[in-house]
């Protein structure tokens, strides 16, 4: 017999609001307990002890609008967050200060969340939706230096960009651009050149979430149909096989550091885990009464320490503790 999925590590509560975005920081502090950042649809942005399961700090810098992106840059001091005002916000959390140092306005009114990627100590490339309907700005961060702008060919209607993956194949390589459209297709981008390497129409419907394993260089996206596509970078750049779902809708999709699992946020309110070597369904997380919005594994080395949260349209995270020695 199979076992029983189990119950919520613990929950957390009091966001007020919807959460959609939720990111671990296990850098500096103490190095058993992680920092959880959420995001919410008031524009707040929690900062969570898990040790106390209490909020340590509410950061409010989006004019209350939805936030919908949470990074975090050489630990938890450094945050950058993206909300629906069109800016993306980098803060100084250090010494208990909650200030926002910089910004960056996107001019796009999409939900596309931005990508971050560290290339240098003290630099970082960052993928936005431009203002124009179909580009990707690429800037290079602290100094918000343009690197390029990314435009689909004439007559190719993607439509919108709905998400990014920046990534690099290796230290030294040349950093790359995964994009899922609103057409359904991923294509991948050359910084360098500005062009499209290969593109896959991976989904009937737009691409509402993507995560990549530039090791295996094999990616998985899903949308609001009833599957989930995965693909991969190889000689043939083919899709690979879909896996159908119960119900449609994907909100968020992560692949966890140890590249063992992965989990999906389902607009049917369930968590959905699987092995990511052949995706195989391992556990359906039934918890949540709406919509899961978020998803996001803790990058802690040790593996009895490893968690999952997940943020709903109920107002309440949860926080689960499986798979950790896989």
């Amino acid at each position: 017999m199979a076992q029983p999925p189990p119950d919520p590590h613990f929950v957390l509560r009091g966001t007020g609001a919807a959460v959609h975005a939720l990111h671990f920081s296990c850098g500096g502090g103490e190095p058993d307990i992680p920092v959880l950042f959420s995001g919410s649809e008031n524009g707040f942005i929690h900062v969570w002890n898990l040790k106390t399961h209490r909020v340590d700090a509410a950061l409010d810098g989006h004019g209350r609008k939805s936030v919908c992106g949470l990074k975090t840059m050489d630990g938890k001091e450094r945050l950058l967050s993206q909300g629906r005002d069109q800016r993306i916000c980098l803060w100084d959390l250090a010494e208990g200060r909650t200030s926002v140092t910089d910004s960056v306005f996107t001019e796009n009114v999409g939900f596309c969340r931005c990508s971050l990627l560290k290339v240098a100590e003290g630099r970082w490339l960052m993928a936005t939706a431009a203002k124009a309907l179909e580009e990707v700005q690429v800037l290079e961060l602290p100094s918000k230096t343009s690197v390029c702008t990314l435009k689909p060919e004439v007559g190719a209607k993607l439509g919108m960009p709905m998400c990014l993956k920046l990534w690099q194949g290796s230290c030294g390589s040349q950093p790359s651009l995964l994009a899922g459209y609103e057409d359904g297709s991923v294509l991948l981008w050359n910084l360098s050149t500005g062009k499209v390497l290969s593109q896959l129409i991976c989904h009937q419907e737009p691409v509402m979430s993507l995560d990549f394993d530039s090791e295996k260089a094999k990616g998985i996206s899903g949308s609001s149909e009833k599957v989930l596509s995965i693909w991969s970078l190889n000689e043939q750049q083919n899709l690979q096989k879909t896996h159908r779902l119960v119900n449609a809708g994907i909100s968020d999709i992560t692949i966890r550091p140890d590249k063992k699992i992965l989990a999906t946020a389902g607009w049917d309110h369930r968590i959905r885990i699987f092995g990511w070597k052949k995706l195989k369904p391992l556990a359906v997380l039934d918890y949540h009464t709406a919509t899961v919005h978020s998803v996001s594994f803790s990058d802690h080395k040790s593996p009895s320490d490893r968690l999952l949260a997940a943020g709903a349209k109920d107002h309440r995270i949860s926080i689960w503790s499986i798979y950790t020695q896989t």
